[in-house]
This record gives structure tokens, sequence and C-alpha cells, in this order.
């Protein structure tokens, strides 16, 4: 079995205390991590510290800069084979989603920052001239510092590597701390960082409970920003201490997403892009479509379709090609998962398939739940309301495009949507219209570096990607030249001495 030490101030660091990893297909133990606690966490804030108010990363010239990020995204690509299985093994999604679709994605993230950060960070002039006052300004943008990057458990690596490779572009060291159930991926990317010779204490991975490590990190003064995506629960703790010393947050928490299928949509395209918006990676996603409505025209041959091609999704061994929808993460997400499945049938909500653990005997050992399809649910259901977090969708019917704008805007999260319809000029139409950061059009799950991502009301706030978010990893600066008549501003004669 594998043993996993932390990355702290350019070493890797074993400790007293470890966690056994296991694969949650079969629940096996694939690996033993060491586990932080405070005398680590204090190595880390004062290494990133240290690394950057006397260190050279944010000194570095932009190429030199570039050419440490860009070590590190040829690192992921020549270990793509072995980071996708281990991702598979870890989180339990199919090899097939991190083969081509979570590794490549974590390395081109690397790829673009470089390529585009010091365009992002060009410097602005802006001349004014008024009636009593003339001068020059600089904008200028420089990193924030140190910063703190919490990672969920549902996609380690690409989340990983999108705030990671933010940061560093912009100029910050890091402390990264990924989620306790599934930092391997992240403690191989340690690996990968230390090859690439990028200076000492610039980046630092702690594996540890996260309520001791985010009460000390983010209450610490040490510390400039925090970039969390994961629940809501934990969301609100972060906040309660990052209160205790001030400093810039980007929260990119829960979501209850929706879909609306209008009459005139490709079905076929609506149907198979909805099995994908909800049962990719079992579900455990913050943008998954986890309520569908369909316009009562064709409501019928969508539910049929969905619910045919529902039952034929193949659950199974992660590390199979053909496996198409692999665990739940824990047993405690798939208590949870089921909870709501059975609350759901109690309140007598009706249950087109699924709804329970699979019966093949291969599978009875892992956090397996059958893709679950609930139909005409009610408004003021749990199900409805609160993210699941698992393979399971409520689809209801519409009779208008008022009620379904309403129907999706009826939830407390406001992150993502998709609207399917042969009218893209109607489609545009309705996204002004939609409560959520990311809408799609005929697809789902695009998700570009160039493209900022990201929601709002309980969803959060902040921006990931694209120049917007590269640009919440800086902060700004305005410096002002006074051009008046021989150098002698109004102001600073405003007394008359």
């Amino acid at each position: 079995m594998r043993k996993y030490p932390l990355y702290i101030d350019g070493k890797f660091l074993e400790t007293p205390n470890s966690q056994i990893i296991i694969n949650p297909s079969n629940q096996e133990a694939i690996a033993s991590v060491s586990i932080a606690e405070e005398k680590e966490i204090e190595l880390a804030a004062s290494s990133a510290r240290e690394a950057f108010d006397r260190g050279e990363w944010r000194t570095l010239s932009f190429s030199k800069r570039k050419e440490f990020i860009l070590k590190i995204s040829q690192g992921i690509l020549e270990k793509a084979q072995e980071l996708a299985t281990l991702e598979s093994l870890n989180v339990g999604k199919p090899i097939k989603e991190t083969t081509f679709m979570d590794i490549p994605s974590a390395a081109q993230t690397f790829d673009y920052f470089a390529n585009n950060f010091e365009d992002f960070l060009k410097e602005e002039i802006i001349d004014i001239k008024t009636q009593i006052a003339s001068c020059s300004a600089k904008i200028i943008r420089q990193p924030q510092g140190v910063v703190v990057l919490i990672v969920p458990f549902n996609y380690p690596l690409l989340i990983a590597s999108w705030k990671m490779a933010q940061a560093l572009a912009a100029g910050n060291s890091v402390i990264l701390k990924p989620s306790i159930l599934t930092p391997l991926s992240v403690l191989e990317l340690a690996k990968i960082i230390d090859s690439s010779g990028l200076p000492k204490g610039v980046v630092n991975i702690l594996v540890g409970g996260g309520e001791k490590i985010g009460q000390l990190l983010c209450s610490d003064k040490r510390v400039d920003m925090i970039s969390f995506t994961g629940s809501n629960s934990v969301g609100r703790k972060i906040l309660n201490y990052t209160s205790q010393n001030i400093k810039k947050t980007i929260m990119e928490l829960g979501g209850k997403s929706a879909s609306i299928v209008l009459a005139d949509c490709d079905l076929e395209l609506a149907v198979n892009g909805s099995l994908c918006s909800i049962f990719l990676n079992c579900g455990q996603m913050c943008t998954a479509m986890s309520r569908i409505f369909v316009d009562e025209k064709i409501y019928k041959d969508f539910v049929e379709d969905f619910v045919n091609k529902t039952k034929k999704i193949k659950l199974g061994n992660p590390l199979d090609f053909q496996t198409q929808m692999g665990p739940l993460i824990s047993k405690e997400q798939h208590n949870k998962v089921l909870d709501f499945i059975e609350k759901a049938k109690k309140e007598g909500i009706t249950l087109a398939c699924g709804g329970k653990t699979p019966s093949d005997p291969q599978l009875q050992n892992g956090f397996f739940v059958e893709p679950t399809v609930f139909l005409d649910v009610p408004k003021e259901a749990q199900i409805f309301k609160e993210e699941i977090f698992g393979p399971v969708v409520c689809i209801n019917k519409f009779s208008n495009l008022e009620e379904a704008i309403t129907l999706v805007n009826n939830s407390d999260f406001a992150l993502a949507a998709s609207i399917w319809t042969d009218n893209k000029e109607l489609a545009e139409k309705l996204a002004q219209k939609i409560n959520a950061g990311i809408i799609w059009i005929n697809t789902y799950g695009m998700f570009f570096d160039q493209l900022p991502y990201g929601g709002f009301k309980q969803s959060g706030f902040g921006k990931e990607l694209g120049k917007v978010g590269f640009l919440e990893y800086t902060i700004t600066k305005n410096i002002m030249v006074d051009n008046s008549f021989e150098a002698k501003p109004l102001i600073n004669y405003w007394y008359g001495f």
C-alpha cells in the first residue's frame, strides 16, 4: 500500500498520525496518508508567508514564472494514465471520465493560465482632465499574498488545478487542502510540483480534518485569501472564521440546478444531454441538473425515453471502460442519498426507476445507488428543494414559459441551468430571466478555462477561471500622478499657505 507524506516548505513530511484511504467501489484500502496536526499547519502557514514576503516567486520575471507553470502542466500529462487510474480508484468515478475529462483538463488549465496571465496583468493607463484637476492614473494588479485553497472530494485534481494555476500565475504562495476522502491525486501533484523546481514554500499541501485546518488557517492573519469549493454548511463556518481577520474569499457552494426542455427541441439530444447532466460522476456535482422541467407537449415522450435509457446505465468497477456510473464517495453519502429517496417514497412521489442499492453481488461492498428518477415532484418536497449530491433527478412538466422560469428560479441556489430548444433566440431571452451564473443552451457541462465559473445566492460568490476568475487572485492598485499646471494642484493650496 502506498504511503503519502504531506508537502510543506519544499519537503515531503511524514507525520505520526495517518489515515487509510479506501476505494468506494469495494471499500478496499488503497493508500495511507499523513495527517496534519497543529504543528504542520503552523509550519505551512509560516512557510507560505515567508515564501511570499521574502522569497523570489512574486518577483520572478513573467517568462520564468510561465516556465515553472508549464512544467507542472507537462508533468500532469506525463503521468496522465497513472493519475486517471488513481483518481478512479480514490473517487470511484469511471476511468473513462478521468482519462478523457479530469486529467487532461487539469493539465490544460495550467497551460492556459501560463500562457495568458501576462496579458491579464497588463497595466492600464487612464488620463483624467477636469476643470480643476488633471492626472494620469496607472491601474496595476498584484498578487493577494498567501492563498488557502480548499478543494472538495468530487473533482480533487481538476478543482485543485483550477485554483492553483490561477493563484500561482498571479504570483501568490499557496496552501492547498484537498478533501480527506480524496487526497491522492493532489499528493501526486505535489511530486510533480517538486520536480518542477518551484521555489520552496510557494506550494504547501496539507491533509487532515477540515474543522481543525479550516479554523486555524481561515482565521490566521498571515493568510490573505481563501478560495473554497464545498458545502454550504462548511462555507458558513469558513466565513465565520475569516471574520476574525478580514480577508478575501471565494465561495463556490451548492446547487440545485435545473433544465428547461422546450417542445421544439431535438428530443434525442435533450434526453442524452440530460442523462449526462445528472448521472455523470454519480450526480456528485454542484452543477448537477437535479430538476428537469419539460414542456407538457413532449413530457410523455421525454420521460419514456429518459427512463428507458436510465435503466440501461451500467454500474460497475470504475477501472472498467464499459462502466458508466460508479459509487458514491462514502458510506455517509450513500446513507444520505438513500434517506432522501426513502422520504420521497413515503411522501407518495412517483418513482419511475431506481431508488435502491443495486442487486448485483459484485457491487455489494461498494457505495452504489441506482440512478433514480422521480416524476411530478411537488415544489415543497425535500428532494425538489435540497441538494442531494447523488444520482437522483426530479422531472416535472410545465404548460408555458412563464411557469417554467418560475419553477427554475424557485430555489435558494443559483449556480447553473440548461435550456434545450431549436430556437436559440428564444433560449437567449430565457437565459436573461434565469437566476444562474452559468447557462448552457443545447448542452451541459462545457467548462472552459477562458470563461468564468460560479454562481450567486446560496451558491456563493466570486468566480473561477477566465480573466474574471484570475483577477480574483489579485489586488488592484490605483497609482495617480498629478499633471496640474506647474504641478500646483488646487488641493495643495486649499488653505492658502
